[in-house]
């Protein structure tokens, strides 16, 4: 039996699955999807269940909502891949064999990672956000919360969404001007970077706005401990930030599936061709989404444009012609910056997010690195696009997988 085996149902998964039952509906292969879980989350959804802006039922729904017809969703828990054998071990001791695999696993938090970040204070005046639950809590907790020291924290790169922290600050900002309480509360934003993003033209956009909101910035921050009692987090150098909320984004790691089958990283990344999206280990991989190494961002968008490149080069894959090493890190995001508005920032492996117009050159109506209303609505209209046309595997129009150059203001960057 030819058979594709794709490992995750979550955005990356999914909207392979799709792809693929579209493109390989007439031939003679079968396709898996094997997860464990029975939900699949919205994740940028994360961001804005802790202020009442979504609702939970918004960013919830059935991972059987979005399999398409012709592909075999498998439940369960993976104990292994044995990539010589060319099989999935599954933990109730079933075998799947496999032509083609893909790695579609994501990433996830690791809080026990930073001594003292999972201890007594953990939900109670220490959160995350990159998760379903720990965004919960912390909605709960805002709620009540009177005011104070709120540390809005990254620990290391790479994280998912790496605009996300940044967003989670600026609507802090805007939440509690409108609950009229902003005076009571002094932000604070930390950060292992030396600047507020990634990416030096961003950057300097973002620190403006920092200032203009009286977030205050702490970077090359490198996190040793969190003192639950004294509540502060503590960096190597001895540097000490104290907090009586801290909002943190733990280290980001792969799944343990990958430290089990040794196909993965320190962090449990898969090691990727950042062109073709295989696997540099074995020809018959492919990996998409948060599970590789690639240098790109771990965001959605990223995932949706790898999709459309390595459908084109599992087809090329199954009929033995030289893959394309065409993904160029292409990433599109929209940045919250409260009330109201919004930044979209498009960059790849060798631009830098520079000003412009998008999707249209010259036209818009989205502008680029300006905050704008605009840029608010396509935010919150991204949650449709989501669950209507990317999970489906459907290209939205006017966005191509790689970034186009026209329309971008280069000579300003």
């Amino acid at each position: 039996m030819n058979r594709i085996v794709i490992l995750g149902a979550g955005t990356a998964g999914t909207m392979m699955a799709n792809h693929l039952s579209h493109e390989l509906a007439k031939g003679d292969w079968e396709i898996n999807i094997i997860d464990e879980k029975h939900d699949h989350y919205y994740q940028p959804g994360y961001l804005f269940l802790p202020f009442d802006i979504y609702k939970p039922q918004d960013i919830v729904k059935q991972i059987e909502e979005f399999i398409p017809k012709g592909v075999k969703l498998i439940k369960g828990i993976i104990e292994k891949i044995e990539p010589e054998k060319n099989e999935v071990l599954m933990a109730n001791g079933t075998a799947i064999s496999y032509k083609i695999l893909i790695v579609a696993t994501g990433a996830k938090i690791a809080p026990e990672e930073v001594s003292g970040m999972k201890g007594s204070e953990w939900q109670k005046s220490v959160f995350d956000f990159y998760t379903f639950d720990g965004a919960l809590a912390l909605r709960d907790k805002l709620r009540d919360w009177e005011g104070g020291n709120l540390v809005v924290h990254i620990t290391e790169m790479p994280i998912k969404c790496p605009v996300a922290p940044l967003e989670f600050a600026f609507l802090a900002d805007s939440f509690f001007h409108n609950k009229k309480m902003r005076e009571k509360v002094e932000i604070t934003f930390v950060t292992p970077l030396s600047g507020a993003f990634t990416k030096p033209k961003a950057t300097e956009a973002l620190d403006h706005l920092m200032v203009d909101k009286n977030i205050h910035l702490v970077s090359d921050f490198a996190i040793e401990q969190v003192d639950n009692e004294n509540k502060k987090i503590i960096d190597y150098g001895g540097k000490e930030v104290p907090f009586d909320l801290l909002v943190t984004v733990p280290t980001n790691k792969g799944d343990e599936l990958m430290e089990r089958s040794g196909l993965g990283d320190d962090l449990n990344y898969v090691p990727t061709n950042k062109g073709s999206l295989q696997s540099l280990a074995h020809e018959n991989i492919f990996v998409i989404g948060d599970a590789s190494n690639i240098p790109a961002s771990k965001a959605g968008s990223v995932a949706h444009f790898e999709a459309e490149i390595l459908t084109e080069n599992i087809k090329r894959f199954i009929n033995n012609e030289p893959l394309k090493e065409e993904f160029d890190g292409h990433a599109n995001c929209f940045i919250e910056t409260g009330h109201g508005k919004a930044l979209l920032i498009d960059f790849n492996y060798s631009h830098e997010p520079v000003e412009g117009t998008f999707p249209f050159p010259g036209v818009g109506p989205l502008r680029l690195l300006k905050e704008s209303r605009m840029n608010h609505m396509g935010k919150l209209a991204f949650r449709w696009i989501y669950w209507n046309m990317l999970l489906k595997g459907t290209h939205i129009p006017f966005v191509s997988a790689t970034m186009q150059e026209a329309g971008k203001e280069f000579e300003n960057a």
